[in-house]
């Protein structure tokens, strides 16, 4: 090539391989003008004529390929330096070559004589561009596949994959929940809870949970005595233990531990001695009838548990002035699969937390009262069979139609001297606390609960049925986890200490972090004891979450175990649920196995925790499959709650749910339901307007979601009361029995205006209720204007 390049005119070549450059700055300032400044070209002016078949015929030109041009302007063009020496050839965009238009505005740089450079320069400058235009395109070319591995591939966790619960839930083992349990059941009953806590904190570390925390609290609890209570026949000085058995001194030593906790925790102490009078179930008409009939000033009321939250009826019994309490659960309320007829049980009547710090927690420094009495009453548990001695009726009271309610006969007069001891102590009670850190909402929790062994193992396996179960989801769960999986929201794991005296380990947690959990706790999902019979699967969810546990307890019981399809209610419910219900309005859900009701009423026997023996779960679910799937209805609820972009929450069931708990005849309540059609409006139009198309993956800008996620969170905390009659949630929203439909507030204000003759009490009640709605309404009004306001022009 430079043979011929000499055997040309210079002139003749320099103007050709201005022509090139030509080309090239044609080619530079269509596609990138901003790197060409005409203050820095010469002022030229080329008027070339070019003959694009006789260029192609001269020799030396033979050499340019085009199709390494074209590779160069469409790797980066930019980089190529225009005061390279000598000029390249370049191509324009339009085809191999263009024919050049004259252009009076062209100027260049090269107006002096084209360098006589020999074969050899030429071919190392030729291949050291070769070569770094190789390198350039296969940077490019690693760039781009890398990039393409990295992207974040569409993860398993979209909610409506059925896939995505599918590999979770396939770990969840009915053989692993088993094993757990067994561990569990082995520990030595008279450890501490602290101890037990320390064991469960280890096994969660070990499966991979990120952060576990014991959280410890010293708490006021009321213990029993060395010995146990006592209720004595005075007419024949016969004396008797909770359970019915006489006071042997062989009897006390043979079931001491089942015999002192047979007490009311938080009773008043002492001893009293006066008539036994039947109040039944201590109703306002059962009061209202035994009123009329004699004085009950400082007697004993014989009382049955059900129809109503036994803290209520103690305070009704203590407004009548009764000075004690016999309490009793009749077995013509229980399943006929349970007999209990000879075991006396514990009740707590602690309405929640410490006593010693009501409202704050119970940390170093804060101020504690001494509260170990939370009611005047002298409270007693006893057994049906101690009844049935006390009314002095026979063992076999059979009947072909069934079974006859206990009662005690209203000629008979029964005076008992009741002895009732405690001793008030200050324990540690300890908490753990497992988070599983969200990905992209980790300021949002979703809250699972379950509770440890706190009464030195009375009330048989419960405990460690919940804790199996918890700890099996989180073993299901971290195996995903260890996969680069995680959920879209905060997973924090409970399992709380002191909740038989109280719920006292959840209060205390909660009350401590109040600010916190207020901002960013969504939901809670309980799982306290979760395997109570083996007849029917028992649903419990706020209102806001009822559909969705109805849709997975549809999809989770098409598996291996047929689980029949319940009815999901809002009703008021035992365990750590509490403070997240009533105090910060928190959407809950529970799923639970029970045996079916024999009581048409409200029950409220789960208030009453029975001594069981020690295979009492294996006996209800030798097999573990009962287990298995509360665990997999659970852990698919959290998942959805903890993954789902919008919050799986149904903003129009509430306003349902208001309407229907004011379909009452009793009560004048067009005000209410006006209110109530309003708030059904906005509801409606919130859903359609705002949460429908934030289903849409393609409305889903992160700003909208997560305002739309805000206004979801609060909605419960609208229908919290300031005040609720005694073992009444705060929450409206929840009633006594999934078979009442009324709020539960104004069916008791209605008692009340039987036992006082006054409707103050009503109209306070309806005031409350007015308000909350009101409020939500207020609320939902506020979110459609946010909305508006916000994105206004962009829907």
């Amino acid at each position: 090539m430079g043979e011929n390049e000499a055997s040309l005119p210079n002139s003749s070549l320099q103007g050709k391989k201005m022509a090139y450059h030509k080309v090239n700055a044609d080619q530079r300032t269509q596609g990138h003008s901003q790197y060409l400044d005409n203050d820095d070209l010469q002022a030229t002016t080329l008027e070339l004529e070019w003959d694009m078949e006789k260029e192609l015929e001269e020799p030396g030109f033979d050499h340019f390929r085009v199709d390494g041009a074209i590779d160069q302007h469409s790797g980066n063009s930019q980089n190529t330096n225009i005061d390279l020496e000598p000029i390249q050839p370049s191509a324009s965009p339009k085809g191999r070559f263009q024919r050049l238009q004259e252009d009076p505005d062209y100027v260049s740089h090269y107006t002096r004589s084209a360098p006589k450079s020999n074969r050899c320069n030429f071919c190392r400058i030729f291949k050291l561009f070769c070569t770094a235009l190789t390198l350039f395109i296969f940077g490019i070319l690693i760039g781009y596949y890398a990039h393409k591995k990295c992207l974040p591939s569409p993860t398993p966790s979209e909610p409506s994959d059925p896939h995505f619960y599918h590999e979770i839930l396939k770990e969840i083992k009915a053989e692993n929940i088993q094993q757990i349990f067994r561990d569990l059941i082995q520990l030595p009953r008279k450890e501490e809870d602290t101890d037990i806590a320390m064991k469960l904190l280890v096994q969660w570390t070990s499966c991979g949970l990120e952060d576990v925390q014991l959280v410890n609290y010293s708490v006021l609890l009321d213990l029993p005595g060395s010995s146990s209570n006592t209720v004595t026949l005075k007419n024949s000085g016969e004396c008797f233990y909770p359970n019915g058995q006489k006071c042997y001194r062989e009897t006390k030593k043979l079931h001491s531990q089942d015999l002192l906790y047979s007490y009311a925790a938080y009773s008043a102490k002492g001893t009293l001695e006066a008539e036994v009078i039947d109040v039944r179930y201590g109703t306002a008409d059962d009061l209202v009838l035994i009123q009329a009939m004699t004085n009950v000033t400082n007697k004993i009321a014989l009382l049955k548990l059900g129809q109503s939250p036994l803290l209520y009826k103690l305070s009704l019994l203590e407004e009548a002035g009764f000075g004690g309490v016999l309490l009793y659960v009749d077995p013509c309320d229980l399943p006929k699969t349970k007999n209990l007829s000879d075991k006396a049980f514990m009740v707590s009547l602690n309405n929640g937390g410490d006593p010693s710090t009501p409202g704050y927690p119970s940390i170093d420094g804060n101020y504690r009262e001494h509260r170990s009495n939370l009611t005047p009453l002298i409270v007693q548990p006893i057994s049906a069979l101690l009844v049935k001695q006390l009314v002095g009726l026979p063992e076999d009271r059979s009947k072909s139609d069934g079974c006859i309610p206990l009662k005690l006969p209203v000629t008979e007069k029964r005076i008992i001297n009741l002895n009732v001891q405690a001793v008030p102590t200050y324990k540690t009670i300890s908490n753990v606390i497992g988070y599983l850190k969200g990905s992209t909402f980790p300021d949002r929790y979703v809250i699972v609960g379950s509770h440890h062994n706190n009464v030195d193992g009375f009330s048989g396996q419960e405990w460690a049925s919940s804790t199996a179960v918890i700890t099996a989801f989180i073993q299901a769960l971290m195996l995903k986890v260890k996969r680069g999986w995680r959920p879209d929201r905060t997973i924090v794991f409970c399992s709380w200490g002191g909740t038989s005296f109280g719920n006292i380990g959840s209060y205390e947690w909660a009350e401590d972090l109040k600010k916190v959990l207020q901002r960013n706790v969504v939901a809670y999902v309980s799982l306290h004891n979760p395997v109570r019979g083996n007849s029917s699967l028992y649903p419990v969810a706020s209102p806001s979450l009822q559909q969705l546990a109805t849709e997975r307890q549809s999809f989770t019981c098409l598996g291996k175990m047929k689980c029949p399809v319940s009815n999901v209610s809002s009703v008021q419910i035992q365990g750590d649920s509490d403070y997240f219900i009533n105090h910060l309005g928190v959407p809950t859900v529970q799923f639970s196995y029970e045996d079916i009701k024999t009581l048409e009423s409200p029950s409220f026997l789960f208030e009453a925790l029975f001594p069981t023996h020690h295979t009492v779960t294996q006996e209800l679910d030798p097999s573990f499959n009962l287990h298995e799937m509360i665990a997999k209805l659970t852990a698919e609820v959290t998942l959805q709650i903890a993954s789902e972009p919008v919050l799986p929450f149904n903003a129009l069931d509430i306003a349902l749910e208001v309407q229907k708990s004011l379909k009452d005849d009793q009560l004048d309540t067009r005000q209410l339901l006006a209110m109530a059609s309003r708030l059904r409006d906005s509801a409606e139009l919130f859903q359609s307007d705002e949460m429908r198309p934030a289903n849409d993956p393609k409305e889903r800008a992160p700003i909208r979601v997560r305002m739309l996620n805000d206004v979801l969170q609060g909605l419960e905390k609208n229908f919290i009361v300031p005040q609720a009659p005694p073992g009444f949630y705060r929450n409206i929203l929840y009633r006594l029995d999934e078979k009442m439909s009324q709020f539960s507030v104004l069916l008791e204000a209605l008692e009340h205006c039987k036992l006082h003759q006054s409707n103050e009490t009503l109209q306070a009640a309806l005031s409350k209720v007015l308000n909350s709605i009101n409020s939500a309404q207020v609320y939902f009004k506020a979110g459609l204007d946010l909305f508006e306001t916000s994105f206004a022009g962009k829907k």
